[in-house]
């Protein structure tokens, strides 16, 4: 794969989903109650949870109902834009002046597909995961009579 998905940002990613569930509730969650539903450690949760704060896309509270809140709306945070807060952004590599004509060409569609990949991380938001999610919860559920 050429993409490979990080704990951090999958961790990430599945912790803003959660806090995409109650954003129109306007309630926080607790770390204890991201972790229930979702499998992250709360140690690695917590340093997470502190670079996405830092970031501006949750906010904390403090308190006997405090815990963690999306800042802005899930349909405004792109996925692309949590990759790059907690991956960095990717430097280009320099082409040495050795350069061969086929090591330019693979360096050329290595780079369209890097570009291919941040387009699309950019058009997928939290609301998208969610939506999604919300969609194959309701396909898979069974009635039984």
């Amino acid at each position: 794969m050429l993409l490979d998905l990080s704990a951090k940002v999958e961790y990430a990613l599945l912790a803003l989903l959660e806090l995409a569930n109650h954003y129109t509730h306007k309630t926080p969650l607790t770390m204890g109650e991201i972790t229930a539903k979702q499998p992250i450690p709360e140690r690695y949760l917590e340093q997470i949870l502190t670079s996405l704060r830092r970031a501006g896309i949750v906010q904390s509270q403090r308190g006997s109902r405090g815990g963690f809140l999306l800042m802005r709306e899930p349909w405004r945070i792109t996925l692309l834009e949590v990759v790059v807060m907690l991956e960095g952004e990717q430097k280009q590599r320099e082409n040495p002046p050795e350069n061969t004509l086929e090591k330019t060409l693979i360096q050329e569609i290595w780079q369209q597909a890097d570009q291919a990949t941040q387009e699309a991380l950019n058009r997928y938001t939290i609301q998208d995961l969610y939506e999604q999610r919300e969609q194959r919860l309701q396909q898979n559920q069974m009635y039984y009579i």
